[in-house]
């Protein structure tokens, strides 16, 4: 069973800055990809970012491309989102999640992750 805790979020201006953290725990953090996604209020749960298992590819929306940054640290079984230039349309409730039982997923795809965090609040003023 892996558990994931997002942390990190908060009220920040425009063209601030924030960092989330998505610590995991159970089974091995390392054999999973792990994504980013994010759900505002009235909208579908969107797609932000995703990176493989060694951390060696990582891919991103098109919307925060240049912005954002995922990486993790399997040493520590935590991954990061560092959020940079952010604007009021970034504000949403942020989730990590990982496809631990399905193997044919689609890193894009939020229907194809399996473990989901309890979300951390990201709220950007004007």
């Amino acid at each position: 069973q892996v558990q994931l805790v997002e942390s990190g979020g908060g009220l920040v201006q425009a063209g601030g800055s924030l960092r989330l953290s998505c610590a995991a725990s159970g089974r091995t953090f390392s054999s999973y990809t792990m994504g980013w996604f994010r759900q505002a209020p009235g909208k579908e749960r969107e797609f932000v970012a995703a990176i493989s298992w060694s951390g060696g590819s990582t891919y991103y929306a098109d919307s925060v491309k240049g912005r954002f940054t995922i990486s993790r640290d399997n040493a520590k079984n935590t991954m990061y989102l560092q959020m940079n230039s952010l604007k009021p349309e970034d504000t949403a409730v942020y989730y990590c999640a990982a496809p631990v039982y399905n193997s044919n997923y689609n890193y894009w795809r939020a229907d194809t992750y399996d473990v989901w965090g309890q979300g951390t609040q990201v709220t950007v003023s004007s």
